[in-house]
């Protein structure tokens, strides 16, 4: 295990730059919220739910000029995918998301992993996956790079969907070397729902139990919500690292064990999330924030398949095809015991406590003790500086196009609908 920075340490050789942390964010951290030094694990946490995948700190702005309510909208933006009643009873629920910078740097298993993570944010809502979709983009086919990115992408992604039983439907698929070496990867799940079944990501009731279920904790895919905020160049072309490795059978078996427990044993159950970006922190300090609860984890308590392994690592992996839980207390056994048909882990990891702090502990230390909201609710938003793309300044500026007609007759003939026949 390597050796952690201390607090003072980290003030002075600024990490967090790597992390996307500014010294702007860290600073406040410090001064208006910790009023303290965070630690290395406490930094960590702080740089991946600050991160734009997580915070939105930047496209918030932007994305509160949409329209977001409706009287058939049941579930808007805060959720894990939207969901939208089509009357009788039944809803569907959509999630799209974006996995481009995983899918540069390892195209078939950043394509598969982006699919796995929006098919689990529809089933953590209480929906059956039906159907995928994808919409990317990529340089020209001229170049061998771009041709190896197109299969191996197109690849992962029917790779996953096919092994879960589900099918893509459809998408797009552009090309323009504006996208040479970042190609763009969209993928989007539609499921359906009884609105009787739908669950929320909530964590509340003191004495609540929350219990880590699906595979195992690794090393990989650690930061990977902030490499995916990063600008992608050449530097970060080789940060495989921060790349899941997906296991479809494995989400298949979570996918039925969830939906059991949803739609037959709701009234144990408080709120569910899928450990997606930032992983085991991301799940579990926003469902504390939206119950409005403090929280407590016992790290040495999570399922690792890799030893030694740092609370920082443990919270920050991001591998795949696990869920967080908030089960009602005394229900640990019953949910347990589904999961264990599945052969799936089911770990009781911590509790729900009274207050408002998040607190970790590894080895009979605490490790991390700050505000909920200062990782959920308390992020500096970036405002971005509206620009007008250049082609569109000097389309502008051209002279707008006229036909030259010398022959209107023929013109005509050459446009006109051709008659029935």
């Amino acid at each position: 295990m390597m050796q952690e920075m201390t607090p003072e340490e980290i003030k002075e050789k600024k990490p967090y730059l790597d992390w996307s942390l500014s010294e702007e964010e860290y600073d406040y951290i410090c001064d208006k919220l910790l009023h303290r030094l965070p630690n290395y694990t406490e930094t960590g946490l702080f740089s991946a739910m600050w991160s734009e995948h997580c915070s939105y700190k930047k496209s918030k702005p932007v994305l509160r000029l949409f329209p977001t309510k409706g009287p058939r909208i049941l579930q808007g933006p805060g959720e894990g995918a939207g969901v939208v009643d089509i009357g009788d009873g039944q809803a569907v629920v959509f999630k799209a998301e974006s996995h481009n910078h995983p899918t540069a740097v390892e195209p078939y298993q950043g394509a598969a992993t982006g699919v796995g993570g929006i098919l689990r944010d529809v089933f953590s809502m209480g929906a059956r996956p039906v159907a995928t979709l994808d919409s990317l983009h990529f340089g020209e086919l001229d170049d061998a790079h771009t041709r190896w990115l197109l299969n191996e992408t197109v690849a992962g992604i029917g790779g996953y969907g096919n092994c879960m039983g589900i099918p893509t439907v459809g998408g797009e698929l552009t090309f323009d070397d504006i996208y040479k070496g970042n190609p763009v990867m969209n993928a989007m799940s539609v499921g359906l729902l009884d609105v009787k079944d739908m669950q929320k990501g909530l964590a509340q009731g003191e004495g609540n139990a929350v219990m880590y279920v699906g595979a195992k904790t690794g090393r990989d895919g650690i930061h990977g919500a902030t490499f995916a905020s990063h600008s992608f160049d050449s530097e970060h072309e080789s940060q495989r690292s921060a790349v899941q490795v997906g296991d479809p059978f494995m989400e298949k078996l979570l996918l039925e064990a969830c939906l059991e427990l949803t739609q037959k044993h709701a009234d144990w159950l408080v709120g569910i999330q899928d450990m997606g970006a930032a992983g085991i922190v991301s799940s579990s300090s926003e469902m504390a924030s939206e119950g409005k609860s403090g929280m407590e984890l016992n790290l040495d308590l999570v399922p690792q398949r890799e030893s030694g392994m740092s609370a920082y690592e443990i919270m920050l992996s991001e591998s795949q095809e696990r869920m967080l839980l908030c089960v009602k207390k005394g229900h640990e056994e019953d949910v347990k015991k589904i999961f264990d048909f599945y052969d799936l882990d089911a770990v009781v990891i911590g509790r729900i406590t009274s207050g408002h702090n998040y607190v970790l502990r590894h080895h009979g230390e605490v490790v991390c003790d700050i505000p909920v909201t200062s990782l959920t609710e308390d992020v500096l938003e970036e405002p971005s500086e509206e620009k007008q793309p250049q082609h569109m300044i000097d389309d502008a500026a051209k002279p707008a196009w006229e036909p030259e007609i010398t022959d209107l007759a023929k013109a005509y003939k050459q446009t006109a609908w051709p008659s029935p026949t």
